[in-house]
């Protein structure tokens, strides 16, 4: 029996759907983007999923079924396990005597069928269905809602030994005295598992939270929230002890808050995780953040700005001094973009420090200091102590305070490159924070080269995303510039993305060059709002929201993302 991506070529071009260059453009697009020809005719426009299940159906004989409409009860589902339901996407939906109908997207799956048959000794009835309403029908019926270590552990072989986790603190505890010997290979386990898929998944954060009758797992991916799998509660101390041991946290504390770190090594990657553990009612919360060392040297120009605001940044970055500052809200990629540019300026001849709390990134090649506020280490007396080292470049984590603020404003105008962060809503927002903080407008003038605000925007999944039209009085309210070839996408989800819609974020940048105008409307103490219409209007400063727009027009993301992103100036 024919498989269905052989099938689909010869239905459709029989049906006038496909010619045979068409097929070759098909088959020359599979082979690079290894995708199925079935995602491929669809994202590429060639055909619409329901147009080719309504032809399916007719040419193959094999009935076509809307599961939204269809209630399944559980004793049907239990037939096949889910393992066999997610690696073959499809679902069973109905059994009568020894006929078991089956909902799948690949009708023609030869080995799927032959599985289901030997797995559960019935007769299998296929029948096609929207790929989009198996993924609701599978996330419906199988929850991810793991209450036992046993139930977890049937999927932690492909955890057990990935990971190698490199922390120097375990050696030296004895792991038996808090979780038991008869506790301790189940507990690794767990803990293995949760990291490993947390990183299959591209998750930036693991969110560990006890409840009151469970401990909840999430997973942050592409800046969002999602549920990965609960514990039971009996478990908890456990793994929470697990935890501890492995960041180097002290496992008899459990009422004031702890800051760890601890460092794996999966697939041949060292990856870096930052530990914050915080009490609360029903016991110690923990996130886990994940920093990926890969991330610093994809270089400035992979961050995904668009090419007038890179261009500003690239400027910036090659004069010998000045400031540069990045605002933004936690999480929008201040520091990957900063590590980025400290990755391009770490050569032999140039002694870069930073002062940071917490240091994220270790990087070689790089003098970096860790605050400590108990012993008086704090960015300004940090800041202070590291310029009688002869720096070439400088950077601040974080610039929180009027002493810190003075003292890189001085150091800018000394020599050296200094590179921080602020928050701030826009780029020039950042003058008006230092204002407040008692920086003279002239020292500000003088010292600030490049201030930009930066946010990241969930991109739409490549291989689910689908055409859509914009109403017109949206295109005119964003003042969308449209010509023929410009096409607009929608998100729809599908397995590549988690039924998301999108995969993967890509950076939006607002970028004020401070060239002799704007200098001069700082020293002035022009208002804010005329510095910003000024640097709209005469210097050519792209907006985040016109940023976000152009991405909109060159559809890597979606409408809706970029109002959510964005707000009106």
């Amino acid at each position: 029996m024919a498989t269905l991506q052989e099938k689909l070529i010869e239905i459709l071009i029989k049906n006038e759907f496909l010619t045979s260059h068409q097929m070759e453009k098909v088959l020359k697009s599979q082979k690079e983007k290894g995708m199925s020809i079935k995602q491929i005719l669809i994202s590429e426009g060639f055909i619409k999923e329901e147009e080719l299940i309504s032809l399916l159906a007719r040419e193959l004989y094999i009935p076509p079924l809307d599961l939204s409409r269809y209630k399944i009860n559980k004793e049907t589902i239990d037939l096949i396990p889910e393992r066999v339901v997610r690696q073959y996407h499809l679902i069973a939906i109905s059994k009568i005597g020894n006929m078991l109908t089956v909902a799948m997207s690949d009708p023609l799956n030869i080995f799927a069928l032959d599985d289901l048959k030997a797995l559960t000794n019935y007769e299998i009835q296929p029948v096609i269905c929207l790929e989009a309403e198996i993924n609701k029908a599978i996330s419906n019926y199988y929850k991810s809602d793991k209450e036992t270590i046993s139930d977890i552990l049937k999927d932690a072989d492909e955890a057990t030994g990935v990971i190698d986790v490199t922390g120097e603190e375990e050696s030296t505890i004895n792991l038996g005295v808090t979780l038991g010997e008869s506790k301790k290979a189940p507990i690794v386990k767990i803990v293995d598992l949760m990291i490993a898929q947390a990183l299959k998944r591209r998750a930036s954060d693991i969110h560990i939270e006890p409840e009151e009758k469970k401990m909840r797992v999430r997973y942050r991916i592409d800046g969002e929230l999602y549920d990965a799998f609960n514990l039971s509660k009996i478990n908890q101390n456990a793994v929470l002890a697990r935890l501890k041991i492995i960041s180097g946290l002290n496992i008899t504390e459990s009422r004031l808050p702890q800051d760890g770190r601890f460092k794996i090594r999966m697939e041949n990657k060292e990856i870096d995780f930052r530990v914050s553990a915080l009490p609360t009612i029903f016991g110690q919360k923990f996130v886990l953040r994940v920093l990926d060392k890969t991330n610093i040297n994809i270089g400035l120009e992979n961050l995904g700005f668009s090419k007038r605001s890179l261009s500003l940044f690239e400027q910036a970055v090659n004069k010998p001094y000045g400031m540069i500052l990045v605002t933004g809200p936690t999480g929008s990629g201040k520091s990957t973009t900063l590590y980025s540019v400290l990755s391009r300026l770490n050569t032999p001849d140039r002694n870069i420090i930073t002062v940071e709390d917490p240091v994220e990134y270790q990087v070689e090649g790089i003098t970096q200091i860790q605050t400590n506020s108990e012993i008086g280490l704090t960015f300004a007396s940090g800041l202070r102590s590291l310029l009688r080292q002869s720096p070439d470049v400088i950077m601040i984590g974080e610039i929180r305070d009027s002493e810190t603020a003075d003292i890189a404003v001085k150091a800018a105008l000394t020599g050296q490159m200094v590179l921080s962060t602020l928050h701030t809503n826009d780029a020039v927002g950042i003058i008006s924070r230092l204002v407040d903080m008692g920086v003279e407008p002239f020292l500000i003038a003088s010292s600030v080269i490049m201030a930009c605000a930066q946010r990241l925007m969930r991109s739409i999944c490549p291989r689910c995303k689908e055409a859509t039209e914009l109403p017109k009085d949206i295109i005119n309210k964003l003042g969308l510039k449209i010509d023929k070839n410009t096409v607009f996408y929608k998100a729809k989800g599908c397995d590549y993305c988690n039924n998301t819609g999108y995969f993967g974020r890509i950076g939006i940048l607002e970028v004020m060059d401070v060239n002799d105008e704007l200098r001069d409307m700082i020293i002035k103490k022009t208002p804010i709002e005329d510095i910003r219409n000024y640097a709209v209007a005469k210097c050519g400063m792209i907006t985040l929201r016109d940023d976000a727009i152009l991405k909109l027009s060159q559809g890597v993301t979606t409408l809706e993302e970029v109002m959510r992103v964005t707000t009106e100036e």
